[in-house]
């Protein structure tokens, strides 16, 4: 197979799917049902699964169930859904997934926390957050107290000027990236194809898409039916769940001590992971190995010389990664980090530039028969598409500098003190350029790249003393992955106000849904606990994370300056740099860069082992038998195969919750 060059990779990632000749709003009657449907009945199974698989290989089980249902329920009535109506159920199901008053039971659970109480956070910590320990032990658990009455109007009035700043900047980098520079977006077709597979059914336009979409739905549904089901049935009546596949992973850390000191070694079997490592670019997953693969190497050598300090045989795999963040990683990850966004922000710098002037930088291998005829890069940028519904970048921008100007006010007039002219050079400068460098990221590889530390280091070099700060709800938002939701509406066919009328009606719905079934979880069970086993796993290690990072505007000691080296630092700028200019004096692909990024930041192989399989076997074996078609083939199987996963999923933690709920009536 000959080598592609880099455009020839973006131009074929482009023509894998292309927008429909006709849009619409999709908003009716319809999707105002569904409003009701996902916030009444699939919001409860998505916040269940979150805690107890964890949402990142169910994020989008939620919105394929719903878009299978009201498909087949339409169908029976002798009705078809729309693309634009199917799209705006998946995006109605997103808001559900991602549950706003979810983050009230991690609030409850860090402001008891032993750890933030014994590092003297848990006192601090402000009452429009959450209630102090004393104050929830006394009430039990319950979100109906007048204690939580702030943070609940917090989270609201967050979610509501969220949405509203998903129509600023994030727009804006769309129409740069997408309509300028028509980059590919590896990762919107996941989306858009199973949309338009499911809606083409009838008329067998392009019957592959069904059968594609089937046979991900049943390999789905066989294995959410061992995964997910059959563990959420058990342990509503069982003490210890039954799990054939063991959830969130298998830990060999504590076995494997003696060998590999110091490496945090555990496998997730998640077959998620295999279909994901065929969609993600190849170089993207083989870089992330090999970055995790350097970091086990690595470790034994760093706790031999005395580096890595604090580990202990017989550590688990969450303290081991905790020590070594502390030891090592934490300023070694920031300088590759660091280095890896210097690198990502000079290869766009150009890109930015040239947007200025009329347009030469399309990827589209034919772009130079028709460069002298085509449109200016500005021109493209301010002329609205009226087809596609588009409005002015210049309102979009007026929402940004709304939604920055509020949240600034307001963390100013929450917490004395607050260095708000820091954050008036981020929304000015950061912001815009870091945004940008990710939606040129999201656009190339399906990834996303930020600067860490920045509000971090905004708060400790402001001289701030407390711990209030970290709870300010100052924007430093990265607006690049919404350039990925505006790309999947437009190979949707669907107008941009069908996703503003939704918004209002949905978001009063997942309010006062999320807010009872967060409830509902808190009193079926103490969250985290062994009801809920991601959540007890993981949470542990958040809050221990969250507490290193708060210590540093600690009166007295602290132990992030403790964990800090400057060395270290250095050490991780200088690997990233110096792993770029070899690739590319060898001629290598440079997404392994970003790729050896993800797999550092990763801490431990739990995914890595499946992705790389899955990547494998798409590049050496099914592209090789079924051609070109099977870059369009994986998308919509991965699509198929979330729909499979959370039908049998929600039929079974459904199962769950109606037992747990009748277990007091019935003893």
């Amino acid at each position: 197979m000959a080598r592609l060059t880099e455009s020839q990779q973006l131009e074929e990632y482009r023509r894998l799917m292309e927008p429909p000749a006709e849009f619409a709003d999709g908003f009716n009657l319809k999707t105002v049902i569904g409003a009701l449907f996902l916030g009444f009945i699939m919001m409860p199974g998505a916040m269940y699964l979150g805690l107890v698989v964890g949402a990142g290989s169910i994020s989008s089980a939620a919105q394929w169930v719903t878009i299978i249902l009201f498909v087949e329920i339409a169908r029976r009535s002798l009705k078809d859904l729309k693309m634009q109506e199917v799209y705006i159920l998946y995006y109605m199901a997103g808001l559900a997934v991602s549950s706003p008053f979810q983050g009230l039971l991690w609030n409850q659970y860090f402001v008891q926390s032993d750890y933030a109480t014994a590092m003297g956070i848990a006192q601090e910590i402000p009452k429009w957050v959450a209630p102090s320990a004393d104050t929830i032990q006394e009430a039990g658990r319950t979100f109906f107290t007048r204690a939580w009455l702030a943070p609940i109007a917090m989270i609201s009035l967050a979610l509501v000027i969220g949405q509203l700043d998903n129509f600023g900047l994030g727009y804006v980098l769309y129409r740069i990236t997408s309509d300028v520079e028509e980059l590919p977006f590896p990762m919107a077709p996941v989306g858009a194809s199973g949309i338009v597979a499911l809606t083409e059914t009838m008329n067998q336009k392009e019957p592959w898409r069904w059968h594609c979409f089937s046979i991900g739905g049943v390999i789905g549904m066989l294995f959410g039916l061992v995964y997910i089901a059959l563990p959420s049935v058990t342990g509503s009546f069982l003490v210890k769940p039954l799990m054939l596949i063991p959830i969130p992973w298998v830990d060999f850390t504590q076995q494997l001590g003696h060998v590999l000191p110091a490496v945090p070694f555990n496998i997730t079997f998640d077959l998620t992971l295999v279909l994901v490592g065929m969609v993600i670019p190849f170089w993207v997953v083989i870089g992330g190995t090999l970055g995790t693969l350097i970091c086990s190497a690595m470790n034994p050598f760093l706790y031999k010389y005395g580096i890595l300090t604090n580990w202990r045989p017989g550590m688990d795999v969450i303290d081991t990664m905790f020590v070594n963040q502390v030891d090592f990683y934490l300023s070694f990850g920031i300088g590759l980090t660091i280095a890896i966004t210097v690198i990502s922000l000079g290869k766009v710098i150009g890109p930015l530039i040239k947007i200025l002037r009329p347009y030469r930088g399309a990827v589209d291998l034919n772009a130079s028969a028709r460069r002298a005829k085509g449109p200016g890069a500005w021109q493209k940028l301010v002329t609205n598409n009226v087809k596609r519904g588009d409005f002015s970048i210049f309102i979009a921008l007026g929402i940004y500098l709304f939604t920055s100007a509020f949240w600034i006010a307001l963390s100013a007039w929450l917490i004395e003190g607050f260095p708000w002219k820091f954050f008036v050079v981020y929304t000015v400068i950061y912001t815009p350029l870091i945004s940008y460098a990710c939606a040129k990221l999201e656009g190339m590889a399906g990834m996303a790249v930020s600067i860490p530390l920045i509000r971090e280091a905004t708060y400790i070099l402001s001289g701030y003393r407390g711990v209030q700060i970290w709870f300010a709800p100052a924007p430093i938002p990265n607006y690049g992955p919404a350039t990925v939701d505006f790309r999947i509406m437009e190979l949707t066919g669907t107008k941009i106000i069908g996703k503003v009328k939704t918004m209002l009606v949905t978001i009063p719905i997942i309010v006062v849904a999320s807010l009872i079934f967060s409830q509902m979880l808190w009193g079926m069970a103490e969250v985290p606990s062994a009801a809920y086993p991601f959540a007890q796993k993981m949470w542990d290690l958040q809050a221990k994370m969250t507490c290193l990072t708060m210590s540093a505007t600690l009166e007295g000691g602290s132990l992030f300056f403790e964990a800090w080296r400057w060395t270290y630092f250095l050490i991780g700028l200088v690997f990233g740099v110096g792993a770029y200019m070899i690739l590319v004096f060898f001629g290598m692909p440079t997404l392994m860069v970003f790729g050896l990024l993800r797999g550092f930041g990763q801490g431990s192989p739990a995914p890595m082992l499946f992705e790389l399989v899955g990547a494998l076997l798409g590049r050496f074996y099914f592209r090789k038998k079924f051609g070109a078609m099977w870059m369009k083939y994986v998308p919509v199987i991965l699509a198929g195969y979330a729909c499979g996963m959370g039908l049998v999923a929600m039929v079974g933690i459904s199962i769950a919750i109606l037992n747990k709920m009748m277990a007091p009536l019935i003893f």
